[in-house]
């Protein structure tokens, strides 16, 4: 599970891009208790809290930018060398690295299969203030059509590692940062083709948060006018899991994780 001791290679940020920001800010603050914090004068871009510490963060998007969607930042400690490793790794740059006010710098990549995904280079800001708890970010996973090319791709951009993990209905490819070994395993990727409700939608990452009860959560969803395109089912070792959208589309689950044996 994810924890806010980052390492390199690993998810540090997580941000929600909406056409409507008030909107998006009234949905997950009845879903997840999240209050919202500009992060300055404009209000294009903002922190989701809990408890004063921050979750997430939130921007309001045009349709020319894309649809809406959460995006997965992972920890660098060059952006630069790092994006030009995804290049020599048939990715693509779609946003250079730039500085953000001295709090780090942050570029956007997408992945061999086309999936974006976000660098973090920290400067004043390491990354989320709080990881694994109720409402906070816990796991990611890769939907993807090709587990080996992605392994491939991830490993010599990001230094990712990946390990195979036995379930009674197949094997699933476990992920975590470069010499981390299993405490620091943070997420997975899933073959597109196993999966129908994924297969339609197209490779993404899907960012989950943790859950004190992923049923109520997945039901709360609905009320706000969000989807819950996979209802809440148990995984035995993991948990109980939802997925969800919220009311633009943005795709997430909640996970309620499996008590530790």
């Amino acid at each position: 599970m994810l924890t806010t001791r980052f390492a390199d290679g690993a998810p540090d940020w997580i941000d929600v891009g909406v056409p409507d920001l008030d909107g998006a800010r009234a949905f997950y603050r009845a879903l997840f208790g999240w209050e919202f914090r500009p992060a300055g004068p404009g209000g294009g871009y903002g922190f989701f809290q809990l408890d004063g510490r921050t979750v997430a963060g939130g921007m309001e998007i045009r349709p020319s930018q894309g649809p809406p969607s959460w995006t997965v930042y992972f920890r660098t400690p060059d952006a630069r060398a790092t994006a030009a490793a995804a290049e020599q790794a048939h990715g693509r740059v779609l946003v250079h690295p730039f500085d953000v006010m001295g709090e780090g710098r942050m570029a956007l990549l997408a992945d061999r299969a086309g999936v974006p995904f976000g660098l973090w280079q920290p400067g004043r800001t390491a990354g989320l203030d709080v990881a694994g708890a109720p409402g906070a970010l816990c796991w990611v996973e890769l939907y993807t059509p090709d587990i080996a090319a992605a392994a491939a791709f991830y490993h010599r951009v990001l230094g990712l590692e990946t390990s195979a993990a036995s379930f009674p209905d197949g094997t699933y490819t476990r992920v975590n940062p470069a010499g981390g070994g299993e405490e620091t395993v943070f997420g997975g990727f899933v073959p597109l083709a196993d999966d129908p409700t994924e297969a339609a939608a197209g490779a993404y990452w899907l960012p989950y948060f943790a859950a004190l009860d992923a049923d109520a959560v997945a039901a709360r969803a609905a009320e706000l006018g969000g989807t819950v395109r996979v209802p809440a089912t148990d995984i035995p070792g993991v948990g109980r899991v939802a997925r969800l959208a919220d009311p633009y589309g943005a795709r997430f689950a909640v996970l309620r994780p499996a008590p530790r044996e």
